[in-house]
């Protein structure tokens, strides 16, 4: 059976940093994109960013996170991370971790969920 677990969340204020992990068991995603996507009260869940398992793992980003964000991937662990900076109350949203064998960044093109983990941003 297929599990995501999603740890790291956390109340933060603006400004501050944060480390999303999402580790994976039930098969080995070495040959399947990995995503984080999230999703604030009252609206639909968004893509934030995306790793490939090719090339080395080429990552991408929703424009609302460039330059903030950073996602990463342990092949050997079956663990994806999202490491957070510059945040800003406009990010808070639970962040689910995903399986997007393709790097889509579309939800219905999603294989597997995480549970989610809620990121909260003060002001």
């Amino acid at each position: 059976q297929v599990q995501l677990v999603e740890s790291g969340g956390g109340l933060v204020q603006a400004g501050g940093s944060l480390r999303l992990s999402c580790a994976a068991s039930g098969r080995t995603f070495s040959t399947y994109g990995m995503g984080w996507f999230r999703q604030a009260p009252g609206k639909e869940r968004d893509f934030v960013a995306g790793i490939s398992w090719s090339g080395g793992g080429m990552p991408n980003y929703a424009d609302s996170v460039k330059g903030r964000f950073t996602i990463s991937r342990d092949n050997a662990k079956n663990t994806v991370s999202l490491q957070m900076r510059s945040l800003k109350p406009e990010d808070t949203a639970v962040y689910y971790c995903a399986v997007d064998p393709h790097c889509a960044g579309y939800v219905p093109r999603v294989l597997y969920w995480g549970q989610g983990t809620q990121v909260t941003v003060s002001s």
